[in-house]
């Protein structure tokens, strides 16, 4: 069986943010590639995986599970995302040489397909009704048959102008104020747009992105609940979660949540009491193929569904990480889907395919993607690169931050 001999990391996309894991082996041409992106802290998973890599070095690359292991407790310290984040890059690179080894794609490793093909939902969005409108006709016409409707930004429809949001006269340069009660009254309304001129047919989801207070996120649940929505994602923020009981009490418009939980003990109890309907864990977030296939299967035990998260910063090889685990898990419901620009498609040879609302892998030996590091390196723009990066700083009419 081969050994590790190197583990590396590449650093692209214009910006930087994409951080790319390649495993090394003593066997001639073999080698694997995991993705380890972090938009917001890329320099500090590259350095840890530069720590963690000398522990892995001369161990069987085919012990996946305890090399899983090895490097979870590694720092004594776990479950946090920069520890993850280069976990699961190893992990997916691990994934990736023993299904070279084995001559098959990963999904077969796992059990082999339960489907023919990943669906896909599209985002949509405008910055009033009827550009939204023409955006969801759009996605229809391209096939999708989820698509996730938001008015403008995340927490758009629920903004007011500074002149009209009374604010306190010293806040210092802030254009709007988010207003719980704005996007209580707008949401439905949007809602009850798109069902009178496209009917139940589409089937919508909604990102809240964890904006309102718990209280009004169970009011807005409520709410929404004539226009049967597909899933309801990110409704409450990960400190308070405890709310989903609120919310399956009061009504039966579908959960989902996820995309910010990197510790087992955040979505244990939300799939094990089955307070949400579909489970948004980012696959490189989450520790890996390794861990998000025991997330899928824990899924299959009560009920729930998962729809791994990606998102506009995410990457090809996560996302093909995302398509195997999908290809094989009962539990599956929907993939979130991520476009990329052409050069961005050139660096990663292999990846998945979208077309029609559906995602497809190709039957290649392992991930079934590769990393051209030659272009890699020439789409890098170190200026960009250089920068730093923080989610958007949204704000009440008081000054106060709202978590993301």
């Amino acid at each position: 069986m081969a050994k590790i001999t190197k583990i590396e990391t590449i650093r692209t996309r214009d910006n930087g943010t994409w951080v790319f894991v390649k495993v090394h082996t003593d066997q001639p041409g073999l080698y694997g590639i995991g993705s380890a992106s972090d938009h917001f802290h890329a320099r500090t998973v590259i350095a840890a995986i530069e720590t963690i890599a000398p522990k892995l070095i001369g161990r069987e690359a085919s012990a996946i599970e305890d090399n899983w292991q090895t490097v979870y407790t590694s720092a004594y310290w776990r479950n946090g995302s920069i520890l993850n984040t280069a976990l699961a890059g190893i992990d997916m690179a691990l994934w990736d040489i023993k299904g070279k080894e084995a001559g098959m794609p990963v999904y077969q490793l796992l059990g082999g397909p339960t489907r023919a093909a990943v669906m896909a939902y599209a985002h949509a969005a405008g910055d009033d009704l009827i550009e939204l409108e023409d955006d969801v006709r759009r996605y229809i016409e391209e096939g999708y048959q989820v698509i996730r409707c938001q008015l403008g930004q995340y927490g758009g429809g629920g903004f007011i102008p500074a002149e009209q949001a009374r604010m306190p006269k010293n806040l210092r340069g802030q254009v709007n104020a988010f207003d719980d009660d704005a996007y209580l009254e707008t949401l439905p309304k949007m809602f009850a747009h798109l069902r009178d001129k496209l009917g139940f047919g589409p089937k919508f989801t909604h990102d809240v992105h964890e904006h309102l207070k718990p209280h009004n996120a169970v009011a807005l649940a409520k709410l929404l609940e004539p226009y049967r929505l597909f899933f309801l994602e990110d409704l409450l923020s990960p400190e308070q979660v405890d709310w989903y009981r609120l919310v399956r009490q009061q009504c039966v418009t579908p959960q989902a949540m996820g995309e910010l939980f990197i510790n087992p003990h955040e979505w244990t109890p939300l799939i094990t009491e089955r307070l949400i309907d579909f489970v948004r864990v980012r696959v490189s977030k989450g520790g890996g193929i390794t861990q998000c296939r025991k997330i899928a299967v824990l899924c299959e035990w009560f009920g729930v569904q998962t729809a791994w998260q990606e998102g506009g910063d995410n990457d090809p090889v996560n996302q093909m990480a995302a398509v195997h685990l999908d290809m094989v898990s009962t539990s599956f419901g929907v993939q979130e889907e991520n476009h990329f620009r052409p050069e961005e498609y050139e660096i990663c040879p292999g990846h998945a395919l979208l077309e029609g609302g559906y995602l497809y892998p190709n039957d290649q030996p392992g991930l079934g993607i590769d990393i051209d590091e030659d272009k890699a390196r020439a789409v890098l723009n170190p200026e960009l690169a250089s920068k730093s990066f923080y989610i958007a700083e949204d704000r009440r009419s008081d000054g106060s931050i709202v978590r993301p």
